[in-house]
């Protein structure tokens, strides 16, 4: 099947649900991080589902590419994030994991999508 839409790529879908996950595990943030590493989270998550569709409808592979490394930085952002809000106690080291591997799980996927859209 070809991809006729952005919404119909795994990545782009991925990036739909960290994001949502993201946004629910910084509700139970501390108020003073409303503005800080909840806000950066959530910006991050964001980030990438958007970046995927920006770059894929641009319809340039070259832009495509651009706008997938910058999903890639962003991933790699929230990894450290959860880092830092475990070792902050605002999330368990479970749920860090848990949202760790879903984020990594994302990283490969949009590394492998990098290199079939960028040729050059």
């Amino acid at each position: 099947m070809a991809v006729k839409d952005y919404r119909d790529l795994d990545v782009w879908q991925d990036g739909i649900r960290l994001a949502t996950a993201l946004y629910a595990v910084t509700k139970r943030f501390p108020p003073e991080e409303r503005y800080g590493l909840a806000s950066q989270l959530q910006r991050a998550g964001v980030s990438i589902p958007s970046n995927v569709a920006e770059g894929y409808a641009q319809r340039v592979d070259s832009i495509f590419a651009r706008h997938l490394r910058i999903a890639i930085g962003s991933a790699a952002e929230i990894d450290t994030q959860l880092l830092i809000a475990q070792q902050l106690n605002y999330i368990d080291l479970t749920e860090m994991q848990a949202l760790r591997e879903q984020v990594q799980l994302l990283l490969r996927r949009l590394r492998a999508f990098y290199k079939q859209v960028y040729k050059g």
